[in-house]
């Protein structure tokens, strides 16, 4: 063993490979990345990795190389996971050979995300076995743990970190190379009466799988990562009394809180599902009330609940059903604090009995004290003198061809009634002022689809769908494949910088590269449309405006389905060499055009005069383009 600071993507991917992994797969998407890349730079050389085009493929890669005995990981974000539902939903039925793992990162808040989902709450609907890591070294072993997990029961298995977990670093034990496990594909086994489902084979393993899942809940009741802390001794009375449930990130914020003080009896659930009820039966023996800390949803507290009614059990359950926890968002150690300080006292005239530490309850000890502006009794304290964190809204960054793209497309369709139907990925920032070039935007691929349903309602309506390169490969084709089957009058408009932006850079099959760097043809989005039978197919340098807005008004009056490519690389991983622009401020009239049309972060005020961040400018000349006196020039593409 040796000592590594690792990210909590690192350590499972570290975790994976120390567990004998030969296949991994998976789609891009925050928090969950680092993992796939991880593996792929950490790969001793016999790991196959790809980065498939969308979640679901991804699954369907690991689930054949599991059928053949492999040991398999394909990792997503909790929205992919909607994605790859399908598969997995039959993959739980006709389950698995080689050990199957799918890190579904969740990500609570929403930092970077359309939705909040809960992974686990997934779990119990689809049957499939949830680990739930609380730290960087609990990912790094539950990981391995989870393997031997999916082999001993033929099932796939479930490991839901949260963006804490993902995101945090941690100075783990990690094993040498000589430690790792090895293991050996079989290789597939022909046997249609398991691998095949039927619906005969499906009612067989249906029942199975619900006879299992009742097992595991004692068997899981002795998983070492499932415990009980009791109650700190000395305790008062009142807190042998009342309970504290958590899971995950939120049993480190809650022994965070309590920071080493006494605390009443804890239950830490790391298998949310199937649920531990022997062990939370225990926990629940001789209590009188009990608080969930968890995001997001109330999984445990359900589970204590029903728990209690098939058991008589007459224990009051607090959590967010009950208003004890706040419903939906991250939660943090203040926020736990503040929860456990409001369930731990008894009432307001009790409150500030405590020691200069903080407040206490009616027995006189000490409870967690929040620091979110209350002082030890609770009230608000005086507002500092302090100013206010500026707000600093998401932009595209300078120089970004898609602006240009947004841009020439507004100027185009200036006057005319038009939808702008966007999508997943950095071009969804062309929703902000001043651009205003986003109308919809539901989940990846989806305002291809959108767009035909508004045509159908407003054909008078010209549309416009907006996707990126990546998002095209990962589920745009289908939408673009409904929308020329059904003869549906739309623009799409593909935004290729020849990457994945938002999450990192990634390879993608139009890219030519591969995450194991091998150098592949690339897939043309051209051939790739006119194989489904478009006619118009244009390709377009963004930054070239005069004639991005001729072609997008010719195009858009044609008939049917049409296609424009804009195509420019990202500035970030392929940064213009060429000089930036200037503002001569003896030319610029003050208008603001530049400014306020583009929001481009690289365009400022001086003076009373336009002006230029040189350290942002990417000199793309867009805003030379835009300029209606010509006072900015200077600018150069790779020149």
């Amino acid at each position: 063993m040796h000592t590594e600071f690792v990210m909590g993507n690192q350590a499972i991917a570290l975790g994976a490979i120390a567990a004998g992994l030969q296949v991994a797969a998976g789609y891009p998407g925050t928090p969950s990345t680092e993992i796939l890349e991880t593996v792929a730079k950490r790969n001793p050389g016999n790991i196959y990795v790809e980065w498939s085009v969308n979640e679901k493929a991804g699954l369907e890669v690991a689930a054949g190389a599991s059928l053949s005995g492999a040991r398999t990981m394909v990792t997503m974000k909790q929205v992919g996971l909607n994605v790859a539902t399908d598969p997995l939903m039959s993959l739980e039925y006709i389950g698995v050979k080689g050990g199957m793992v799918l890190v579904v990162a969740d990500d609570p808040g929403p930092i970077s995300s359309q939705t909040e989902q809960d992974t686990r709450t997934f779990g119990k609907y689809s049957k499939v076995p949830v680990f739930d890591p609380s730290s960087v070294q609990e990912a790094y072993e539950m990981v391995q743990e989870a393997f031997e997990f999916s082999e001993k029961y033929h099932t796939p298995v479930i490991l839901r970190p949260t963006t804490r977990v993902d995101h945090g670093y941690e100075s783990i034990q990690v094993k040498d190379p000589e430690e790792y496990t090895v293991s050996k594909a079989e290789g597939f086994v022909k046997d249609s009466s398991k691998w095949v489902i039927f619906p005969k084979l499906s009612v067989r393993a249906h029942g199975a799988i619900e006879k299992r899942n009742l097992e595991l809940m004692d068997t899981l009741s002795g998983y070492q990562r499932n415990f009980i802390l009791p109650v700190t001794e000395p305790m008062p009375e009142r807190y042998r009394k009342v309970g504290i449930a958590t899971h995950g990130i939120n049993y480190a914020y809650t022994m965070d809180a309590f920071d080493g003080k006494p605390h009443p009896r804890i239950l830490r659930v790391a298998t949310p599902f199937p649920f531990p009820e022997k062990l939370a039966l225990e926990f629940l023996d001789g209590l009188d009330e009990v608080v969930c800390i968890e995001e997001l949803d109330p999984v445990i507290e359900r589970a204590l609940l029903e728990t209690c009614g098939r058991h008589h059990l007459d224990v009051k359950i607090c959590g967010k059903l009950t208003g004890d926890m706040k419903a939906a968002g991250e939660n943090s150690v203040d926020v736990v604090k503040d929860a456990l300080r409001v369930f731990l006292g008894d009432d307001p005239e009790t409150e500030g009995k405590g020691n200069a530490d903080g407040p206490a309850n009616a027995d006189g000890v000490e409870i967690p004290d929040g620091s979110n502006g209350t002082d030890a009794s609770g009230k608000a304290e005086e507002a500092r003198d302090v100013p206010p964190l500026p707000v600093r809204p998401p932009v595209l960054c300078a120089g970004c061809p898609h602006r240009a793209s947004f841009y020439a497309v507004k100027m185009a369709m200036k006057g005319r009634k038009t939808l702008y139907a966007g999508d997943i990925g950095c071009y969804t920032l062309g929703n902000a002022q001043p651009l205003d070039m986003t109308d919809t935007c539901l989940c990846m691929g989806a305002g291809i689809t959108m767009a035909q349903g508004v045509v159908r309602v407003e054909p008078e309506t010209r549309a416009f769908a907006f996707v990126g390169d990546s998002t095209f490969f990962a589920s745009g084709i289908t939408g673009a494949v409904n929308a020329f089957y059904n003869q549906a009058d739309i623009t799409l408009v593909i935004l290729d910088n020849s990457t994945t932006a938002m999450t990192g850079h990634q390879p993608h099959p139009g890219t030519g590269k591969t995450i194991m760097g091998d150098i592949v043809e690339k897939v043309s989005p051209e051939k790739v449309l006119r194989a489904i039978g478009l006619k118009t197919v244009e390709t377009l340098d963004p930054l070239d405006q005069e004639h991005c807005i001729e072609e997008v008004r010719r195009i858009a009056d044609e008939p049917g389905v049409k296609a424009i490519i804009f195509r420019s690389p990202c500035v970030v991983k392929d940064k213009p060499k060429g000089p930036h622009s200037k503002v001569d401020p003896d030319k610029c009239i003050s208008c603001w055009k530049c400014i306020k049309e583009l929001g481009c972060p690289a365009l400022i005020k001086d003076g009373g005069k336009a002006a230029i961040d040189d350290s942002q400018c990417t000199g793309c000349t867009l805003c030379e383009q835009v300029c209606p006196v010509g006072a900015i020039s200077g600018g150069g593409r790779n020149e």
